[in-house]
């Protein structure tokens, strides 16, 4: 998202949906979370169906709003690791709620689990 939409945000909701809204912000997070440290190419496998632009392009808007570390290896083959900043691990709480959420709703609608 982009500086003059956050800076245009009405609300508190408004402006944490501006800093990590949309479907792959919220799941590279997630993975980040969930996961610990990962490499550019361990979170494009986890990320089904995102392609390779998209995923730089939500890492550089997530590192720009710092709520991720990049950090690059002086190394042959170069090395890039992802990690959460502490700002992005104090998204712990919405992540962890969402996950629940999710987990009751897919429950209550028999969506999970999948009768086999």
């Amino acid at each position: 998202m982009n500086i003059q939409s956050m800076t245009e945000a009405n609300c508190p909701v408004e402006l944490t949906l501006a800093v990590i809204g949309g479907k792959w912000k919220v799941l590279i997070l997630w993975h980040l979370y969930d996961e610990g440290t990962k490499r550019f190419g361990e979170l494009k496998n986890v990320l089904q169906g995102i392609t390779q632009k998209m995923l730089i392009q939500q890492l550089k808007e997530l590192e720009r709003d710092g709520l991720i570390h990049r950090e690059v290896y002086q190394q042959v083959p170069p090395k890039v690791e992802y990690s959460l900043t502490e700002r992005g691990r104090s998204l712990k709480a919405i992540l962890d709620a969402m996950c629940h959420w999710g987990n009751d709703y897919a429950r209550e609608m028999k969506i999970w689990p999948k009768e086999a």
